[in-house]
């Protein structure tokens, strides 16, 4: 039997607020073990929470950007659960009424946008972070820092609208783009401000009753999320073709055995014993605050994709690879802005510019070529100043330097020779020296005239005119 794959997923973001969600405590990651925390976090008895506004900001920010609407009335509620790092043993989140609800996130995959239904977007607090530490008497050990505990997140569940993995990953890669363009969060999924449950069932071709679902927990890439899911159908499939039965638990992904593990049993609503947090108030969301946030949104990646296209003429690819980031797009548009050419400049930015920040382990936000600095590389390149080549090494010594590219010419006299009689001495020489590339060329191999070119680029230490060169050999040796 042929089966069809049915995913939602549910993204947990961590909102970039200083302070955490119901006090004033340091969200700041990385700090010393259970130095971030206070009595009303570590819900000690008698304290009382009180909402970040900041954080209700951040959520409706958040659904406008996913096309939701803003519910005026919205509140918190208890979610009863024991676990180690949760110091309350309940979780103050928001159950049947959220923040904002129906919304949307465009999708494209294999050159298809499919459109991907969002349920709710809701408001809750983060739980601590289980460190396990080692062994003692043969029997492993945990501890448990509560810094994290009452950070605060959004969490996106999403309709199963999603078909395949592949179509998992891509949604994950946009919701992840459109946080970090409306500036609501880090999204630095090794710190663990991104991660992501998913829900998987499969069911027969052309039926429509939802199969039994497994969750994998705590996704925390973009690899993870793929790779888990594509193991998961497998799974599914084999079980179910070999006549057994799909059991509602939540599984956990291990990377390195590249399987997924049974946890426990999927826990349904009333399990968590829901009932609304009475030491809060209810939300009312001003309508005119709402749309004054509206107003405010940037350009979505998906507008800026189009405009990109429409105005500097970029293919779909070089668009999508620029917006993929708000920092990257913005790069790319001051670097226009100070008069590079459009084209250009992309190359540059997913070239020499992503080569030099991946090695670097850096995000382009500390590039240290700034854009005006890119731009006037460039403009030398476009005015047969330096070559493309020697463009590369000049880039090396302004990443290293943080000087202008002029300057850096000038100092290693990098201009281009454009000059024909100079050119004339250097061609000649080299065919003189190479007769064998020469005799091969006359014999009809078109190839050899590349090693010629080489062996002028080499004698003039990259400076020559490429253009010329070419130019100058072929004439020189249709002469011969």
């Amino acid at each position: 039997m042929n089966y069809e794959t049915v995913i939602g997923l549910e993204v947990h973001s961590e909102l970039k607020t200083k302070s955490k969600i119901f006090c004033g405590c340091s969200t700041k990651f990385g700090s010393d073990q259970n130095t971030n925390v206070c009595p009303v976090c570590l819900g000690l008895p008698g304290v009382l929470p009180v909402i970040n506004e900041k954080v209700v900001e951040f959520a409706v920010r958040a659904g406008l950007a996913l096309n939701c609407k803003i519910l005026p009335f919205s509140k918190f509620d208890r979610k009863n659960y024991y676990y180690p790092d949760l110091p309350k043993n309940y979780q103050t989140s928001q159950y049947d009424l959220p923040i904002a609800v129906d919304g949307y996130l465009d999708i494209e995959v294999n050159g298809e946008t499919k459109r991907i239904g969002i349920t709710r977007v809701h408001m809750e607090e983060d739980a601590g972070k289980l460190v396990h530490s080692g062994t003692i008497n043969n029997s492993e050990y945990a501890l448990v820092d509560y810094n994290r505990t009452g950070v605060p997140l959004i969490e996106i569940v999403s309709e199963p609208d999603l078909r395949s993995p592949e179509e998992a990953k891509a949604y994950l890669e946009k919701m992840k783009s459109i946080l970090q363009y409306i500036d609501v969060s880090d999204c630095k999924m090794e710190e663990g401000s991104l991660r992501c449950d998913a829900n998987i069932s499969l069911r027969p071709v052309g039926t429509e009753t939802l199969g039994t679902k497994a969750e994998l927990k705590n996704l925390n890439s973009f690899r993870a999320v793929q790779r888990g899911l594509e193991y998961e159908v497998e799974r599914q499939t084999e079980v179910l073709g070999d006549g057994g039965h799909i059991i509602q638990e939540t599984r956990s992904w291990d990377e390195g055995k590249g399987v997924t593990l049974s946890m426990r049993n999927k826990e349904q609503a009333h399990d968590y014993r829901y009932f609304p947090e009475p030491e809060l108030v209810p939300i009312v969301v001003d309508p005119a605050k709402v749309e004054s946030i509206r107003a405010n949104l940037p350009e979505m990646p998906d507008a800026r994709k189009v405009r990109l296209m429409a105005d500097h003429g970029l293919s779909a690819y070089d668009a999508e690879t620029i917006i993929a980031s708000r920092a990257m797009a913005d790069y790319y548009d001051a670097t226009v802005k100070a008069g590079a050419d459009a084209k250009t400049a992309a190359n540059w930015l997913m070239g020499e510019v992503s080569k030099h920040l991946n090695a670097a382990n850096k995000a382009v936000e500390e590039c240290p070529v700034t854009p005006p600095q890119l731009a006037s590389l460039v403009g030398l390149i476009a005015k047969g100043t330096i070559s493309g080549k020697i463009a590369k090494t000049v880039f090396e010594g302004m990443w290293d330097s943080g000087k202008d590219a002029e300057a850096i010419v000038k100092e290693q006299g990098l201009v281009q020779i454009s000059d024909e009689g100079a050119i004339v001495a250097i061609v000649d020489g080299a065919i003189a020296a190479n007769p064998q590339s020469v005799a091969d060329f006359k014999a009809g191999k078109e190839k050899a005239i590349g090693f010629l070119v080489g062996q002028v680029m080499k004698q003039s230490k990259g400076r020559a005119n490429p253009e010329l060169v070419n130019k100058l050999l072929k004439e020189r040796l249709a002469l011969l």
